[in-house]
């Protein structure tokens, strides 16, 4: 399908709401536009590639007062391959200038007068997504997934391939992905299913949500959008969705939430967190044990403290996480190298949940007794209080990492991930 021409972009409304009149280049009005920029420098042209439409105000063609400069503008235009000049007309520049006119004329340069103002950000908004969307209909995906532009776009926003706004809000319409305003979206990447039905039942317990979700080798990837209406966190609500909608034995991870409106990279960093996230929960054992007659369902939050440590990779960061837990709790691992114990573990439960007795014990299926005991031996082997505040935070942080480069989580083999990562291409800059 050919690519989207100067007259249609003329046809769209808010380039017809500004009333443009043609000055000059009739004969070229069905060349391509290959992007709608607007600018108010006078010196716009340098930074054309070629095939662009230019809107300007026209401050910079009122102000200066030399006709052969404002000639030498509409010259380096043409030289750069612009698809056209649109000028404000009534505000900043009274009338267009006779000379601009006379050498768009003589170029074949198509020269346009908005008479009527509209934001030019109106103006490239719904231009450049209509080029985008005549260049998308029309185009093959080179991808693993063929023309399947639903993956081809979570893919890309998962890997940060270079974006615009225009591109993935149009890409996104044409996969009925429309997030009203003050919707908040959110990644999720889930293992363990072959079908996307697990997402459309989860959307369906959250009510009013809208979901964009593929599936690839190895998982499931989605971008939800709860409306902005909705009141609650939407995180604890997405998870309670999976939790009734996934089967036992899927693994689920939820990005944090982030704002429709906020930019395509925010569209990305929630993606990328659940991708993230979903490749810890599948390697390094869970610091507290989930349910065993359900799925497994976390978050980017709850793994905050992995993520962090894990930065660039586990393997990239092995060595220094040793070094941090063997100077945290160097006295610890010696003592359960040569006890049956639990104590790295109790550590660190009970430091997640503020240092709460109760909630500790209930989590490790112990006696309230047996825990104080081993809050103990603990305390006994560091000659350190537990609950000291300076020392909250070097604790869990080393407790954390003990677990991270303990190895595999029980029977979540590490090749899934890898198959996943393959299959989707490398996390870069995780």
């Amino acid at each position: 399908m050919p690519a989207l021409t100067l007259r249609e972009i003329l046809a769209l409304d808010p380039v017809r709401a500004a009333g443009p009149e043609l000055l000059a280049g009739a004969e070229a009005l069905d060349r391509p536009v290959r992007w709608v920029h607007s600018s108010e420098v006078y010196e716009g042209a340098n930074f054309l590639d070629g095939g662009e439409l230019l809107l300007t105000n026209g401050f910079g063609l009122a102000q200066s007062g030399d006709e052969e400069a404002r000639r030498r503008y509409v010259r380096e235009l043409a030289a750069r391959d612009a698809a056209g000049l649109a000028v404000e007309v009534g505000r900043s520049l009274p009338a267009m200038p006779a000379e601009v006119t006379d050498e768009a004329r003589r170029l074949g340069l198509p020269l346009l007068a908005l008479r009527r103002v509209v934001p030019f950000v109106r103006i490239t908004e719904a231009a450049n997504r209509a080029i985008v969307t005549r260049g998308l209909s029309g185009r093959t995906v080179v991808r693993p997934w063929g023309g399947d532009h639903t993956a081809a776009l979570l893919a890309d926003l998962a890997d940060r391939a270079a974006l615009n706004q225009p591109e993935v809000e149009a890409r996104a319409a044409l996969a009925g992905f429309h997030p009203g305003p003050g919707a908040r979206l959110l990644g999720v990447s889930v293992h363990g299913v072959r079908e996307p039905g697990v997402v459309d039942r989860a959307v369906r317990q959250l009510g009013g949500a809208g979901v964009v979700r593929a599936v690839f080798p190895g998982d499931l990837l989605a971008l939800l959008a709860l409306p902005g209406t909705r009141s609650g966190d939407p995180v604890r609500a997405v998870q309670d969705a999976f939790r009734a909608a996934a089967e036992p034995g899927a693994t689920v991870a939820v990005g944090h939430a982030v704002a429709a409106g906020s930019g395509w990279l925010r569209w990305s960093d929630t993606l990328r967190a659940a991708r993230t996230t979903l490749e810890l929960a599948l390697t390094v054992p869970a610091a507290e044990p989930s349910a065993p007659d359900g799925p497994l369902v976390t978050s980017s939050r709850a793994l905050a403290l992995e993520r962090e440590l894990t930065r660039g990779g586990v393997d990239a960061n092995r060595e220094r996480l040793a070094g941090m837990v063997q100077h945290a709790l160097g006295p610890l691992l010696e003592w359960e190298a040569v006890h049956a114990s639990d104590l790295v573990r109790t550590l660190e439960v009970h430091l997640r949940n503020g240092c709460s007795p109760t909630r500790t014990a209930a989590l490790l299926h112990i006696g309230r007794q047996s825990l104080y005991q081993r809050l103990e031996r603990i305390e006994s082997l560091l000659g350190l209080e537990i609950g000291d505040p300076d020392l909250l935070g070097e604790l869990l942080a080393a407790a954390c990492a003990h677990r991270v480069v303990q190895g595999k989580a029980g029977e979540r083999p590490v090749a899934v991930v890898q198959r996943r990562v393959t299959a989707l291409g490398p996390l870069k800059g995780a």
